[in-house]
């Protein structure tokens, strides 16, 4: 199921943005057609929304149910309907249809990643024990960061937008979680020159680790196969990645906050994380 995911948002991404592309030309270059209207309104917003997510990397969740783009495929879809009631316009009815499918698919089916809540990731148990790499290659173990309050985030790599939008985030926060004595460790599965790469673009106390053969996802159980696209494995990037997650342990080890989310598009908002770390502060400092 994976491996037929990996290959249908590539084919997704691909077809919504060749199709947009020609139905704005077409419209620009030739008389206004209301049938070809239709089907550009299934096809444009899906263009300009993962446009906007991999040219600008700065949206780090959306919504759950993509109203704005389902609504406008859905009025798309009705009125090259309505054409093809009228006057046998059977490909542009057609073409509405399956990218009016295809959204749906990506919204209810592609998006959601099918998991289920760890017993390695449970609220007061202690963080496990689990292999790393630091960006020279050195051995690294989780337990070396238990001893001071840390964010975990293990994000799938530098191909994925959302993880860089939310990893800004998280720069943008610095300052703030700095004064809480937290330090910040982002997890990847993908090569060290991808992580340096990624790495140089921070001016920020980040520690950039690397889950050398997915041996820490698998051990925590949020490995995700075939959960890179299709096609960036000539980009260097296995197939399989890692399952968007945050953990936030305390000074002690223990974890406070597990974000397991089921759907790569909604992401933890960044408030979230300083106020697990106040809370927890209040709940074993008590105020007098």
């Amino acid at each position: 199921m994976n491996l037929l995911k990996s290959i249908f948002v590539i084919v997704y991404i691909m077809g919504v943005a060749v199709a947009g592309s020609l139905y704005a030309t077409y419209q620009f270059t030739y008389a206004f057609d209301w049938a070809w209207a239709g089907a550009a309104l299934t096809t444009l917003p899906a263009a300009l929304f993962f446009s906007r997510l991999m040219l600008f990397k700065n949206t780090a969740r959306t919504a759950a149910a993509l109203p704005f783009e389902t609504a406008l495929a859905a009025a798309g879809l009705i009125l090259s309907g309505y054409y093809y009631a009228q006057v046998q316009h059977l490909q542009h009815f057609a073409l509405s249809l399956i990218a009016t499918i295809s959204l749906l698919l990506y919204t209810y089916w592609y998006s959601h990643l099918e998991r289920r809540p760890l017993s390695t990731l449970v609220h007061g148990a202690p963080l496990p024990d689990f292999p790393l790499e630091d960006e020279s290659g050195a051995d690294v173990s989780s337990l070396q960061f238990s001893s001071s309050p840390t964010l975990w985030l293990f994000y799938r790599g530098n191909w994925c937008p959302l993880c860089m939008a939310q990893i800004k985030e998280i720069a943008g926060q610095y300052c703030a979680l700095q004064e809480r004595g937290v330090q910040i460790v982002l997890v990847s599965p993908q090569s060290h020159a991808r992580t340096r790469e990624l790495a140089e673009q921070f001016d920020v106390d980040f520690t950039f680790l690397v889950d050398r053969d997915h041996r820490a996802a698998r051990q925590l159980g949020i490995d995700h196969s075939y959960g890179t696209p299709m096609g960036m494995q000539m980009l260097g990037y296995d197939s399989e990645t890692i399952l968007p997650t945050v953990v936030i342990a305390d000074g002690e080890g223990k974890i406070i906050l597990a974000d397991q989310t089921d759907n790569y598009r909604i992401r933890p908002e960044p408030e979230t994380f300083l106020r697990a770390f106040d809370e927890h502060a209040l709940v074993i400092t008590p105020a007098i």
